[in-house]
């Protein structure tokens, strides 16, 4: 995630990390040359493009303004949903965390360290990393390593324990319903950072947005070469780095838990879980926070 601030006149100039625009660099290399054809022939046959209209482009540039729009929305609703769910599971561990804080110690490890091994977990899973060994780092499921759902088995084991406290008599009933209420939590969110995930935008948007785009920026050119001679530029590219790049923008929001510059900052929010249930632990060397590298937040 970028984390710099508003952008000063000098970013808008000449910035380039952060940007969209190494991603949309070819494309934009691509309609220059169709542009400078356009003016070329412009030049050497005045008049061959006199009967295009820039009007119907006007007309089309709105509707296609109106269906990228709808498209970005849904994948900015889908970027805000991820963040708003990692917020939970912060909450959700400082929950339960006061929730055990007065159990014995063994115990209160067990479910604080429960608590870091399923948000890394959870990050190496979206992530499409090794999620088994981020796991191990805190905790053991033993044979819940090989199954299908290693993440899920780390709450399974701090289901397990709860009950066992219930049924040993440390902890009652009532305790033991709070216990397992935070623990279902965690589920949840799991079930809806994964939803997101394995559920990406409809293609046929995505592919419709970008043939029009194309088709709409390679004819532009021709429309306004014969008036604007090498001025067509200008707007031009304007125009085709302002469809292209939020069409490459959303496609950058639709994964939120991937590792692009616009993506959400998983490795920081999992270390900030990390920090808070250790320091519950006492312990007094904390793991430093992440911190922004060229202005991103990964």
């Amino acid at each position: 995630m970028i984390v710099r601030s508003q952008p000063s006149f000098r970013d808008i100039a000449i910035a380039v990390n952060g940007s969209i625009l190494p991603r949309i660099t070819r494309r934009l290399c691509v309609i220059a040359c169709v542009s400078v054809v356009a003016i070329i022939a412009a030049q050497a046959h005045p008049g061959i493009f006199a009967r295009i209209s820039a009007i119907p482009f006007t007309l089309i540039g709105i509707a296609l303004s109106v269906f990228m729009s709808f498209r970005n929305n849904a994948c900015y609703a889908r970027w805000w949903e991820g963040r708003q769910l990692w917020g939970e599971l912060i909450v959700s561990g400082r929950s339960l965390a006061r929730v055990v804080s007065q159990l014995d110690e063994p115990d209160r490890v067990a479910f604080l360290r429960g608590v870091c091994a399923f948000a890394s977990g959870l990050v190496a899973k979206l992530r499409g990393a090794d999620d088994v060994a981020a796991i191990k780092l805190w905790v053991d499921i033993g044979q819940g390593a090989k199954g299908p759902n290693p993440v899920n088995a780390v709450l399974d084991q701090m289901g397990q324990r709860a009950l066992g406290l219930m049924r040993d008599g440390t902890v009652n009933p009532i305790h033991y319903s709070v216990i397992d209420a935070e623990i279902g939590k965690f589920a949840k969110i799991q079930g809806a950072c994964e939803r997101i995930a394995t559920t990406p935008v409809p293609f046929a948007y995505s592919l419709l947005l970008q043939r029009t785009a194309l088709v709409f920026c390679v004819i532009l050119p021709f429309a306004l070469a014969g008036s604007l001679d090498w001025w067509t530029l200008l707007p031009v590219l304007l125009v085709a780095y302002t469809f292209f790049g939020l069409d490459a923008l959303g496609h950058e929001l639709e994964d939120p838990f991937g590792i692009d510059p616009n993506c959400l900052p998983l490795y920081a929010l999992r270390r900030t879980v990390e920090r808070e249930m250790l320091a519950l632990l006492g312990c007094e060397e904390l793991p430093a926070p992440q911190e922004p590298r060229d202005g991103i937040l990964r």
